[in-house]
């Protein structure tokens, strides 16, 4: 596991990172070798994308798969109920 002091990557595969600090539109936050330019507000505790996502590919949280994109997910973009759904409960969507 590694982490910045605002970002965490709970597993070397995920395909996101969460936040450990609130996040403001044009704040500039950067892991690793990867700069990422934050458009919306973002709240502690909530996902970014580590990378860039397609449509339908799974979200890997902790080394598990927690959901599919139901949108490309360009990287730094906030990973939510906006642009992912639940493999596990049908009705766990931002629409329902």
């Amino acid at each position: 596991m590694e982490n910045s002091n605002q970002l965490i990557k709970l597993s070397d595969n995920d395909n996101v990172l969460v936040l450990t600090v609130n996040l403001d539109v044009g704040d500039s936050i950067k892991y690793e070798d990867m700069d990422y330019k934050v458009t919306t507000p973002i709240t502690l505790g909530h996902k970014i994308a580590a990378r860039a996502i397609a449509k339908g590919e799974k979200i890997i949280k902790f080394n598990m798969s927690i959901g599919s994109a139901t949108q490309d997910i360009m990287a730094g973009e906030h990973v939510h109920l906006h642009n992912m759904k639940s493999d596990f409960i049908d009705t766990h969507t931002r629409e329902s």
